[in-house]
């Protein structure tokens, strides 16, 4: 009887440390694609690729010839229109970062974040000293904002699937609607499923 209570505590305790939550760091540079879905890798790399080729177009040298400085660029929406639930908000915050990384463009906060700067302002001028509080209308405008949407095409068969995300990027002068740079980013993933799965 002993016996059998030692086997099934064994077989007990082989089974909870089997379900037990195994956590791993990784680099988040890394690469980790668990389920073929748009992840963080594919906004970081997409991000990069797309303002490097923005920020090297021909409209960077015309606008510093014309205007004797750098362009000053804000990003605007950028529309989910693929069959996944993508926070683009994570993407948009990409783009920033390598727009202000390039150090070729002048980047301003978007709507919602002037808001707050713009609160914070109001009350300096009440509760700072002159010298030190924050000037009124001296705001920088930007020339041009980027803008656009975030597609995919999915083709599947039992077993596996095909997924392409397509990034479509315009930055449009803010003066006269022109299209002064066209950009876009594909990405395929092929993704197996195993014949077996829990």
């Amino acid at each position: 009887m002993a016996r059998t209570w030692i086997i099934i505590l064994s077989f007990a305790v082989l089974g909870l440390t089997g379900c037990a939550t195994e956590v791993i760091r990784k680099d988040t540079k890394d690469v980790v694609d668990l389920s073929g879905r748009w992840n963080d890798t594919d906004a970081r790399m997409v991000a990069e690729e797309v303002v490097k080729g923005c920020t090297e177009g021909r409209w960077v040298g015309q606008f510093n010839k014309e205007k004797g400085r750098d362009p000053v660029v804000i990003v605007g929406t950028v529309t989910n229109r693929s069959q996944e639930h993508i926070n683009s908000h994570v993407f948009i915050e990409d783009l920033e970062m390598a727009l202000v990384n390039s150090g070729k463009v002048k980047f301003v906060a978007a709507k919602g974040e002037r808001i707050d700067v713009r609160a914070e302002r109001a009350d300096q001028q009440e509760n700072s000293s002159v010298e030190t509080r924050a000037k009124l209308v001296q705001e920088t405008g930007a020339d041009y904002m980027l803008q656009g949407s975030l597609n995919s095409v999915k083709d599947e068969t039992r077993g596996q699937y095909v997924i392409m995300f397509q990034v479509n990027l315009e930055l449009v002068n803010l003066t006269t609607n022109e299209k002064v740079w066209i950009g876009q980013k594909k990405i395929k993933k092929v993704v197996k499923r195993p014949k077996y799965s829990m």
